[in-house]
């Protein structure tokens, strides 16, 4: 399945629009990470801890994107866009939201 931030696909016709799909992940930081990530902060560098979970959110909410498109019919997905955000009273969680049109390609 082609998956692209643009409104349409260089060789290609989109032949049906088959509605906006949406995949959605919370993922929360434990204490061991986050301990691991303040270290990173109080040293400098970067937090590859948070990198990892930003990076596996991320996949799992295009994976739920694709599978919501595929039982559309659609053989793929335009005008994606991703947002985060962090939720929870102490901004222990992670929420990442894929969406963007399912269509029908040639």
């Amino acid at each position: 399945m082609i998956i692209t931030t643009t409104p349409t696909i260089e060789g290609h016709k989109i032949l049906e629009y088959r509605g906006i799909v949406c995949g959605e992940t919370i993922l929360g930081a434990n204490v061991f990470k986050d301990f691991m990530a303040g270290m990173s902060d109080f040293f400098g560098g970067r937090s590859k801890t948070y990198e990892a979970e930003l990076s596996r959110a991320r996949e799992i909410a295009i994976s739920e994107l694709q599978d919501k498109a595929h039982a559309k019919g659609a053989n793929a997905i335009v005008g994606v866009d991703i947002d985060y955000e962090v939720l929870g009273s102490s901004n222990g969680m992670l929420m990442v939201i894929a969406s963007g049109t399912a269509v029908v390609i040639d």
